[in-house]
């Protein structure tokens, strides 16, 4: 499959796990503050599923920050290789 594709869902994914996130983290952190912990505790894997959720969005949130940079770079190799031959052919054509 093409890279396109992935970048776009792994875009997509990215954003729609940020909502539930962005409410999640201030939930916990008050049930957590006000000592309420029967609703935490009713749900064990609680904090393992925003430990999880908080790693996968730290990770694609770097990727899709640096993508762009890599994009430059990939495209800079790509025209660099194109040029070399080109240069060296008309350096075989000046000294002829």
């Amino acid at each position: 499959m093409n890279m396109k594709f992935w970048n776009k869902w792994l875009r997509k994914s990215h954003r729609w796990l940020a909502i539930p996130m962005l409410i999640l983290i201030p939930i916990s952190l008050i049930l957590k503050l006000t000592g309420n912990g029967a609703v935490i505790a009713s749900i064990p894997q609680w904090e393992a599923i925003q430990s999880l959720l908080i790693l996968f969005l730290a990770l694609s949130g770097a990727y899709l920050y640096f993508l762009p940079y890599l994009n430059k770079w990939k495209r800079n190799r790509r025209q660099a290789r194109v040029r070399v031959p080109v240069n060296q052919q008309t350096r075989q054509e000046t000294m002829q």
